[in-house]
């Protein structure tokens, strides 16, 4: 049984996937959540969600690489949270480009994923700064395949550069709101079977998230700037 009062929760990127997943999981446990997409209008199982939760979910477009975007949603959070701050941020909306190969590897692709995997996650958390209440957390959404200490092999270059930016970005954000004891880290949720990883992944989204959330409940500040994964156990930057 959660023991955890009930929060007030921003996820990213909730229309499928993690993000979805995250979303089912904090409603069940009592939270109240605003989760956005790209396009709400498509995002067919988090309005089911929304339908089941009624004002427990409320659902707001946002496109992640787009800081006019994120100023919008700054606009209209106080009306959805009626002026409560936000307990906890999740960063984890992001883009994989596959069958990328070395010597074909394009500008368009690098821009893309450096603008939604780390250049998104950062502005937004600057943006909502105000928002988030004394004492939160912020969850970066990286990936093993952003550890520089673990590549051993050239494989998706696009999605590894963007997630080491994102890294950094999280140690970045960490010393930057310390002084309000904001906690902000970095989490892989491991090869999870999402539309993004595929059927062969080894981790249940139900598995990632519950572990993930287990860990978040019990975070301090002597837990900003740290990167660890689904079952809590550190990865070397």
């Amino acid at each position: 049984m959660n023991s955890q009062p009930s929060r007030h929760v921003l996820v990213t990127g909730a229309n499928r996937g993690i993000g979805l997943e995250f979303t089912r999981q904090l409603l069940a446990r009592g939270d109240r959540v605003v989760a956005t997409a790209r396009e709400p209008g498509r995002a067919t199982a988090l309005n089911t969600l929304a339908g089941e939760y009624p004002g427990h979910l409320h659902v707001l477009p946002l496109d992640i690489t787009q800081p006019r975007a994120h100023a919008e949603l700054l606009r209209e959070l106080p009306l959805v949270l009626e002026d409560a701050y936000i307990d906890l941020l999740i960063n984890n909306a992001g883009v994989l480009h596959s069958g990328e190969r070395f010597g074909a590897l394009d500008l368009d692709n690098l821009e893309h994923s450096f603008r939604t995997n780390a250049a998104g996650p950062y502005l937004l958390t600057q943006a909502l700064a105000p928002q988030l209440a004394d004492g939160a957390r912020v969850v970066n959404m990286s990936s093993r395949i952003g550890a520089i200490g673990l590549t051993t092999r050239f494989g998706t270059p696009s999605y590894a550069i963007s997630k080491a930016a994102l890294n950094m970005a999280t140690v970045l954000l960490a010393q930057a709101l310390s002084v309000r004891d904001i906690v902000v880290v970095a989490v892989s949720p491991g090869w999870v079977r999402t539309d993004m990883g595929g059927e062969q992944a080894e981790v249940a989204p139900e598995d990632a998230v519950a572990g993930l959330l287990a860990r978040v409940d019990d975070l301090s500040m002597a837990d900003s700037g740290s990167f660890f994964d689904w079952q809590g156990e550190p990865i070397p930057w």
